[in-house]
């Protein structure tokens, strides 16, 4: 299984990430291997996606992380 997840951060950013250990993805964020976010800490996991195909789950973040991604984040999960 693949994971989209979607993070708010301390800054009230937002961050996007893909991974196949949700679990263990997270506590890499949470103490703070994850160049992205150690200086943004605490984190807070809003919501996660479950995909079969790692292919499909890193299109979708992708799309995420775009201009119409992000606008769709704000306009209807955050």
């Amino acid at each position: 299984m693949w994971y989209v997840y979607i993070l708010t951060c301390n800054d009230e950013q937002t961050y996007v990430g893909c991974t196949d250990n949700l679990d263990g993805r997270l506590k890499r964020h949470q103490s703070g291997w994850v160049p992205a976010t150690k200086n943004r800490l605490p984190i807070k996991l809003i919501t996660y996606l479950v995909f079969t195909d790692k292919y499909k789950a890193y299109d979708f973040e992708k799309y995420l992380k775009s201009g119409s991604g992000r606008a769709f984040l704000k306009k209807r999960l955050i």
